[in-house]
């Protein structure tokens, strides 16, 4: 049994280490995709074809975030496994409690880091299409000599519109960072209420003391609030004599 804890406690390690690791990797991965537009002239940019550094950044930075995933899914498995080994029925259900919130980091992470590179392709995709207009424009204006002010005002335009695609596109994608954080946090604060509370109902006593400790904070409050009242008067007598 003895081995058994050790092995268990060396799988949690582990889990730790590449879910610390892991979170790390999926803010960097995030940003490198959301900076992607900023990055790219459409003048410039390779074809959907070929890939530029930036692109080559994120094609790596994804198999290490799948790797690491791969990794985390594996350990959770092992401990699945002693979980469900005769050993480990006397402390069962804290066994269970625990397997299961490493399986929900795991499942938050990877819907995390899928949703992160689905974002990016639909990026790039426009980003292509975007930079295929431009040169098609660029194209006809080297070939056919075309510079008059109509071209220059259309072309004007068409920058006005990218850079407002460009702004929409960072406002969306700080908007759902933000909802993202806020959600994480609610659920930090409700899993935080409902320890809390946990620990008042199988404690009744420290249950009884944080009410008497409210209790006096309330009495101090109304003597304190008596006293300033009394001295405000007072001064107020003092004042119009």
């Amino acid at each position: 049994p003895d081995q058994s804890n050790e092995s268990m406690k060396n799988l949690r390690k582990q889990a730790r280490q590449l879910e610390n690791e892991l979170d790390m990797k999926l803010v960097s991965f995030s940003k490198l995709c959301t900076s992607y537009s900023s990055g790219h002239d459409h003048q410039t940019r390779p074809r959907s074809d070929s890939f530029g550094p930036q692109d080559n950044m994120v094609v790596a930075m994804t198999t290490e975030v799948e790797q690491l995933l791969a990794k985390l899914a594996v350990i959770n498995d092992k401990m699945a496994e002693y979980t469900s080994s005769p050993g480990a029925s006397s402390q069962n259900a804290a066994l269970m409690h625990t397997l299961q919130r490493h399986r929900d980091i795991l499942q938050d992470y990877t819907h995390e880091f899928h949703k992160t590179k689905s974002n990016f392709f639909s990026l790039r995709e426009r980003e292509d299409l975007l930079g295929s207009v431009h040169r098609d424009i660029e194209s006809y204006k080297n070939s056919s000599g075309v510079n008059n002010r109509r071209t220059e005002l259309f072309l004007k335009e068409h920058e006005h519109l990218r850079n407002s695609d460009r702004l929409i596109d960072n406002a969306i994608s700080i908007a759902m960072a933000t909802k993202e954080n806020i959600t994480f946090q609610r659920g930090m604060l409700k899993s935080i209420q409902t320890r809390v509370t946990t620990l008042a109902n199988r404690f009744p006593a420290i249950n009884s003391l944080i009410q008497k400790i409210n209790l006096r904070k309330r009495r101090d409050s109304l003597i304190l609030g008596g006293v300033i009242g009394v001295c405000t008067i007072l001064l107020l007598l003092y004042t119009f004599r």
